[in-house]
């Protein structure tokens, strides 16, 4: 994104913050994609301590419908989907007597148009986050967004689109939203660079050696953060920060050689501005999701909560360390990939999620993820200015290619 870009986007939130301003004490309401997820879930308690602030309107689940009943009784949304469709009978027959619209399959596109949102939170995982956000952009709702792929895969599209239908786009992740929340009041400003941490994952410090036997029990044992399957190996494999660094320079118009990396295991400061005087803001605070989903959902109000607090007393020491990017070679790819642009990301994007499903089916060892992507990236055809059928097939392409590398 340009420097023009982004002074726009700041001008719409000032411009929205004005008048959210003036609704600040009316409930918002809100639609959850992905609520039978780790986002979805937290989302919920977080809608659940605060009624008087969030009232849910739409819920959406891939194939959980137990959980998706069970969210449904509490908060008694207008709507739900179930997208597979051969659970679509129980969740109807259990959701009828209460009035609740249940529709299947490909509704969720659909259902973030209603008029009754106010803010959709995309809890997605993958690629699959892609239309509905499209789609409830152009009907001018705002989002919360918790699905960085989006961006990976088709940024420009999205920020030009969210421009021009003025909505804002509050990051969900809780390094963007340090990153917003460090910028809050400074839109004014040039920023020299921003520094997003990652806590290392479960594998930081070991070598390629150690990596070639790691199992699937052992990545998905994140040391700080409660993740969901997919984000979880991501982060073990560091493509997770590379995914977000990508998102970065979408959501805040910035260039690749202006953000940085740093592990740092404690995961108490979340991500950090610096500024062309060489000042430094950092947003600080316990491991814990329920705080940027709060506040994407709040801004620009913060709401009082009753999550535990960060006692600096306790806090013997916060460490930084460069990545290894030899090591975990995701992360290099995914900045190469963002150098290129064009549809690269998108490559990148897709041969990951098959790569990750693979290795949770244990088709794959661990460092033959980063093979996958390598490959994927070589050998699909590069596409400068794509447009969005061109991000259709180059997904449908590099997923294909991908299972062939594999098989």
């Amino acid at each position: 994104m340009t420097a023009r870009s982004l002074s726009f986007c700041c001008h719409i939130n000032r411009q929205r913050t004005f008048k959210e301003k003036q609704i600040a004490h009316s409930k918002k309401h809100i639609a959850i994609l992905g609520s039978t997820g780790s986002i979805g879930i937290q989302a919920l308690e977080v809608i659940s301590a605060h009624p008087e602030y969030f009232e849910v309107e739409v819920l959406t689940a891939g194939s959980n419908a137990d959980l998706l009943i069970e969210q449904s009784k509490l908060f008694k949304p207008n709507t739900v989907v179930i997208k597979d469709s051969s659970q679509y009978q129980k969740v109807m027959d259990a959701l009828d007597p209460m009035d609740i619209k249940v529709y299947t399959d490909g509704a969720v596109g659909d259902v973030v148009t209603m008029d009754s949102i106010d803010i959709v939170l995309t809890a997605l995982v993958g690629y699959s986050g892609l239309l509905p956000t499209i789609n409830a952009i152009k009907a001018g709702k705002n989002i919360a967004l918790a699905n960085k792929e989006t961006l990976v895969v088709a940024g420009q599209l999205i920020m030009g689109l969210a421009e021009e239908k003025g909505v804002n786009i509050y990051p969900v992740d809780s390094e963007h939203s340090a990153i917003f929340q460090c910028l809050m009041g400074e839109w004014h400003n040039p920023i020299e660079k921003i520094v997003l941490t990652a806590s290392g994952g479960p594998f930081r410090g070991q070598n390629r050696e150690f990596l070639k036997f790691v199992t699937k029990s052992e990545a998905l044992k994140h040391p700080n953060w409660d993740m969901g399957a997919k984000i979880t190996i991501d982060s073990a494999t560091l493509m997770n920060k590379g995914l977000e660094v990508i998102e970065a320079t979408w959501l805040f118009g910035l260039r690749l050689d202006q953000i940085e990396v740093v592990v740092h295991p404690q995961s108490i400061i979340h991500s950090m501005v610096q500024f062309a005087d060489g000042s430094i803001k950092a947003q600080m605070g316990l491991p814990d999701m329920k705080l940027p989903i709060l506040f994407a959902m709040s801004y620009p109000n913060r709401i009082p909560t009753k999550f535990p607090r960060l006692d600096f007393a306790n806090c013997a020491q916060l460490t930084f360390e460069k990545p290894d990017l030899k090591t975990f070679r995701n992360l290099a790819l995914a900045f190469e990939a963002s150098e290129k642009g064009g549809n690269m990301p998108c490559v990148l994007n897709a041969a990951n999620e098959v790569a990750v499903s693979k290795f949770l089916h244990e088709r794959i060892g661990f460092l033959e993820m980063s093979d996958v992507v390598e490959t994927c990236l070589s050998k699909i055809p590069y596409i400068q200015t794509p447009c969005y059928q061109d991000y259709v097939e180059t997904d449908k392409e590099t997923r294909i290619k991908a299972l062939e590398i594999i098989n």
